[in-house]
Parts: structure tokens; sequence; C-alpha cells
């Protein structure tokens, strides 16, 4: 696939350069949920997550799910993440 770029006065056009800028910019929901996922009500929860998955994928034939462990997790990630994000939206 060919790409082709508009020129004007030998310069490139405007909007290649938003677009450049528009890759900058980071999605605070993404920094915000690494940072709480570093709390240690969430890092605990994970570490269950994680047990549990390891015990379910030891096994070759089981009913047992991790959904209850991975809710938890959800839930408090998405928990810590509601009290700071309104303070990053514009």
């Amino acid at each position: 696939m060919r790409e082709e770029k508009m020129l004007t006065n030998g310069e490139p056009e405007e909007a290649e350069e938003e677009e450049e800028e528009e890759e900058d910019m980071v999605d605070p929901l993404v920094t915000i949920r690494s940072k709480c996922e570093k709390t240690e009500h969430c890092v605990h929860l994970r570490e269950k997550l994680e047990a549990c998955e390891a015990r379910v994928n030891s096994r070759s034939n089981t009913a047992e799910d991790c959904t209850e462990e991975l809710f938890d997790f959800l839930h408090a990630r998405d928990h810590c993440v509601a009290h700071n994000i309104f303070s990053k939206i514009k």
C-alpha cells in the first residue's frame, strides 16, 4: 500500500503534525488504572486471581473458574479509578 502525502509549497500538510501530537497523548484512564493496580488491596486481589488461575490451569478436568476472583479484582480497581478519574477530565 502506497502512502501519499499532500505538499503545499514543499511543506507537509498541518494535519500530519496534528496526528503526531495525538499519538503522544496518553489516556489518563490507562495511567490511573496502572496506579490503582499497584495499591495494596488490588495487589492482594490480583494475587488471589493468579493463584486461582494457576490452580485451574494445573487441572485437566475441572468445573472451577476464576470469575469471582476476576470480578473482585476489577471491582476494586474500578472503585479506585472512580475516585481519581474525574479530576483528570477537562
